[in-house]
Parts: structure tokens; sequence; C-alpha cells
């Protein structure tokens, strides 16, 4: 039988953890478009980082049949950093907010309560379109490689 001071910690651990707030995550969508056209397009694949961490998460994705990406991130991720895939590999689009820099493969972070509270879309080096985000979107421009584009590391 438990005793009362074992009763008594008991009541005081579960009322200590009904005070916790739940883990939460941030849920955003992303738009990927062609920076020449516009035009939407579909990856293979996303390759998702935080924090400026080299660790690729390709598992927060979800990618609809109608190309919709939604990405779930951890509570308290802070920037995220996304890239896409085509040709059902891991070969990836130059991503147009870099394409103009001598290091196109570069990672570029975005601030994720800037994307939840008002959506971002990223800057387009590789033509002129003008596109807004809705909040909790997140909007980037890609082009596919070609032969002046060193290859992957």
């Amino acid at each position: 039988m438990l005793s009362i001071r074992a009763l008594t910690q008991l009541a005081c651990v579960a009322a200590f953890c009904t005070c916790l707030p739940a883990q939460t995550v941030n849920t955003i969508s992303i738009r990927l478009l062609d920076g020449k056209t516009g035009l939407p397009v579909k990856a293979s694949n996303f390759l998702v980082r935080i924090d400026r961490h080299d660790t690729v998460h390709n598992e927060w994705v979800k990618i609809d049949d109608d190309g919709s990406v939604i990405v779930t991130l951890p509570a308290g991720a802070g920037e995220i950093s996304v890239k896409a895939t085509y040709d059902m590999g891991m070969t990836t689009y130059i991503n147009c907010d870099a394409a103009k820099e001598t290091n196109k493969e570069r990672n570029i972070w975005y601030p994720i309560p800037v994307i939840l509270k008002t959506g971002a879309v990223a800057p387009n080096e590789c033509g002129k379109t003008d596109f807004a985000a809705k909040p909790g979107e997140f909007v980037f421009f890609v082009r596919k490689r070609d032969w002046r584009d060193r290859p992957e590391n």
C-alpha cells in the first residue's frame, strides 16, 4: 500500500506534468516555382535543414499528389534552409536566391517565425517574378542545373 507521503509525491508529480505545455510543432507550406517563368515545379523531394545544422530532414516533408508541400518542423526551430531534388534522385535544383553567387550550393537561411507570421518569398536571381506569400507559406524559386554549374559535392 502506498503511504501518505508517496501519494502526496505522486499528486505533486501529476500536478507538475499537467502544467507543462505540450510539445508543439510548426507547419509551413512550400511553394516551389520556376525562376524564369514563375510556374509551379514539382520536386522529387526536399532537403530541409534547420538552425544551421548540416543534418537533412526530408522525413519532415509531405508531398501530396497535387504537388502541394507541407513541412512539419519541431517547436523551437528558428531558421530553415530548403533545397529541392529532381529526376527521382538526389540532384538538386539551383536555388535562385543564390543563382548569381560563386557558391551556388550554399544554404541560405530564412527565419521560421517570420514565415509563420507573414510568409516569406525568397529572392529570385533567375528572372523577374512577383509573388506574395501567405502566413505560414515559404515561396522559393529554382532552375535545373546546366553545363556551367559545378558538380554537387
